[in-house]
């Protein structure tokens, strides 16, 4: 009998514990954003500074346990003309979200994109080290923006020593 209640006991824990991280990875860390943190920029061409865009219907979640875990959704009041004037992002790779917050959906982003249907854009280089603000835009307005490593965060995420090209590391 003492086994069995020592099982059920180990049992018990293991599967607190499971919920725990789960909910802790999950719920804990992020933070909703407010219209306060709604500045979106985006990287003109033949420049490195960003500019700020009109952004309306602004939501977004952010952690501070990662870079790579914010995500916003948003409208752009006037989405003509930006593939002329802002730098195109050449690899976008839009990163799953929470499912709770469920205006960003990653799969469907990724394959609009993939099929020209919207167009990724540079809105900050290096938001941190080796993360970019990235911004896909849809032709009615739609907006989503994620974090994405770029090459110097890749190549120093492998432990790969980096390039020249890439900024120093800051301490």
């Amino acid at each position: 009998m003492t086994g069995k209640i020592v099982t059920l006991l180990i049992v018990a824990v293991a599967l607190a514990a499971g919920g725990l991280m789960y909910w802790l990875q999950v719920y804990y860390y992020y933070e909703t954003l407010g219209p306060e943190d709604a500045a979106i920029t985006l990287v003109p061409q033949e420049a490195d500074d960003p500019r700020p865009v009109d952004v309306a219907e602004f939501q977004g979640i952010d952690a501070n346990s990662s870079p790579l875990r914010y995500r916003a959704c948003f409208t752009l009041p006037d989405p003509d003309g930006l593939r002329d004037t802002y730098e195109v992002y050449p690899a976008p790779i839009p990163l799953t979200a929470p499912s709770w917050f469920d205006c960003f959906d990653a799969e469907a982003v990724g394959e609009a994109l993939e099929r020209d249907e919207a167009r990724a854009y540079l809105a900050e280089r290096n938001i941190e080290y080796g993360v970019d603000r990235v911004v896909a835009v849809f032709p009615d307005g739609r907006a989503y923006a994620w974090h994405q490593l770029n090459n110097c965060g890749e190549t120093d995420y492998t432990g790969t020593p980096v390039t020249e090209e890439c900024p120093p590391r800051p301490d």
